[in-house]
């Protein structure tokens, strides 16, 4: 059956109130017992003890509290009281409940069955995350830029295990990417959070941000270079790795693992889609118009975004400091006007003044020629106005109606879309005839030079002596790959510009497959 409302399963709605009762603990009226309650469940399953007892919360709870981690006024929670929590939180479903007869010492004791309680699987990842809000740093945002070259060594070390056919090998690195990956894209989504906080907040000081503006801009923008520098090897990696059989690839890792509960099938799929995850983050989707950027183009989009975005907010700070008047000065000013006036009738006379809300709005008129009837002579010395009917009973001012219609340019739309296509097809053409032939043996026309600058454009980032030696490098655009390779003497590329002179460098452009690797 399903809801129409929402176009979603009927059952749907009732896992999720289900779920979502979970919860109740944290906004209970004894929601702190509740954590001490379950903080000592979490202690007890760190030491491998699953099923407690009152009691046995009791002490884990003393136990626990005797650090750093003491309960609310150091008072102890005991069994007697603890008793009705524990009922509740299985209620709410964070418990789940059973029978303990050994426990019984009379007969009367056995009848009536002590009970022992344990996390429940949602009640427990509910608590954790609970406990990951309490204790969570919101100041601790970075972005991962040492983890690219731990990818691109992962990547190398899977294409080799795979073609190799160790299968426990394939599954350990293949389940290190994923997490590397997955905490690399965490972080990011923290950084971005926490930087348009600070963008975006009004009650930063000046001191604070220029104590720490320095260090952002110069992360941000190494992270961006190391982004631009390393996506095209983990894009060529990630081709090396499917050239040996994505199929063998996903099988070997979902037969090493350890998940019983899930089918082999099960396994397969989650295991390719996790890699297709990982392909998405570093290959883009399509070609030609249809090409849609991977999710390490959007990242460093957004990285240069950011850069701009506190750029902005340094130009707005300094201004302030250089005028030395802000929101927050004028205010201390007119608090201490407030606290000069000698008396409550020049108080309100400055509150009047300043905030003009005493007089009646729906009569708050200038006559039209402010230099001959001024604004502040009184309305018994004043000309009477003309109002409008709806001022005078309503209370509003008239508005101008309804805005007209926004004229939209379609064909002027059109005319521009169809310009853009065809400087992306004349680039996509010059590419491709770029690739076709040497570079050093011909001379080039105008759409080839364009085209082969940005690609030295793209390749000239890498450009970084490492103990005085400079590697090769590459960059790719519109469907093909340059590279730059070193070599001995100068070489010289004509093109209609003029000639491009390089020093101990070579060039080599070639054809791009659709997984970002060169033909």
């Amino acid at each position: 059956m399903t809801d129409l409302a929402d176009g979603l399963p009927s059952a749907v709605p009732a896992l999720w109130d289900e779920r979502l009762r979970l919860f109740s603990f944290a906004t209970a009226e004894k929601r702190a017992d509740y954590l001490r309650v379950l903080r000592a469940f979490d202690s007890a399953r760190a030491a491998y003890v699953v099923l407690l007892h009152a009691d046995d919360v009791a002490e884990w709870i003393a136990r626990a509290e005797t650090g750093a981690h003491a309960g609310p006024a150091g008072v102890p929670l005991p069994a007697v009281e603890i008793g009705p929590l524990l009922e509740q939180l299985h209620r709410w479903g964070v418990l789940e409940r059973s029978y303990d007869g050994t426990r019984a010492a009379t007969l009367a004791e056995y009848r009536n069955r002590h009970y022992v309680y344990q996390f429940a699987q949602a009640g427990f990842q509910a608590y954790r995350a609970v406990a990951g809000v309490l204790t969570a740093r919101m100041d601790d945002a970075s972005l991962s830029r040492l983890v690219l070259p731990e990818l691109l060594t992962d990547l190398r070390t899977l294409a080799t295990a795979n073609r190799d056919g160790d299968a426990e090998r394939v599954y350990t690195t293949l389940r290190r990417l994923d997490a590397t990956l997955t905490d690399m894209a965490a972080r990011a989504a923290h950084f971005y959070l926490s930087l348009g906080d600070l963008v975006r907040t009004t009650e930063i000081t000046p001191e604070s941000f220029l104590a720490h503006k320095d260090a952002l801009l110069a992360h941000m923008r190494e992270f961006s270079m190391d982004l631009a520098r390393f996506a095209p090897r983990l894009a060529a990696a990630i081709g090396e790795v499917e050239d040996t059989g994505v199929g063998q690839l996903i099988g070997r890792a979902a037969s090493c693992d350890e998940r019983v509960l899930l089918s082999p099938a099960e396994r397969e799929a989650d295991w390719r889609s996790r890699w297709d995850g990982l392909r998405t983050w570093f290959v883009s989707a399509g070609s030609g118009e249809a090409n849609e950027s991977c999710e390490a183009d959007r990242l460093r989009e957004a990285t240069m975004s950011a850069i701009a975005a506190v750029l902005s907010l340094l130009r707005r700070v300094t201004e302030t400091r250089r005028g030395g008047v802000s929101r927050e000065s004028a205010l201390r000013h007119l608090a201490a006007w407030f606290v000069d006036t000698p008396t409550a009738g020049s108080a309100h006379a400055l509150y009047d003044a300043v905030f003009g809300l005493g007089r009646p709005r729906h009569l708050a008129l200038e006559h039209p020629d402010a230099e001959v009837i001024p604004a502040g002579r009184s309305w018994w010395e004043a000309p009477p106005l003309e109002i409008s009917r709806t001022l005078a009973e309503t209370g509003r001012a008239p508005t101008a109606g309804a805005p007209a219609r926004i004229a939209r340019n379609d064909a002027g739309i059109r005319r521009l879309r169809e310009a853009q296509l065809a400087a992306q097809r004349e680039r996509a053409a010059a590419a491709a005839s770029l690739a076709t032939g040497a570079v050093h043996e011909r001379v080039l026309d105008q759409r080839e030079t364009e085209v082969l600058l940005r690609l030295l454009d793209a390749a000239s980032t890498a450009w970084v002596p490492v103990s005085g030696k400079v590697d090769g490098t590459t960059g790719s655009d519109n469907g093909v790959t340059l590279t730059v390779r070193p070599c001995d003497g100068s070489t010289i590329i004509r093109t209609a510009a003029g000639l491009l002179h390089l020093n101990n460098r070579r060039l080599e452009v070639t054809a791009t497959t659709r997984r970002g690797t060169p033909r």
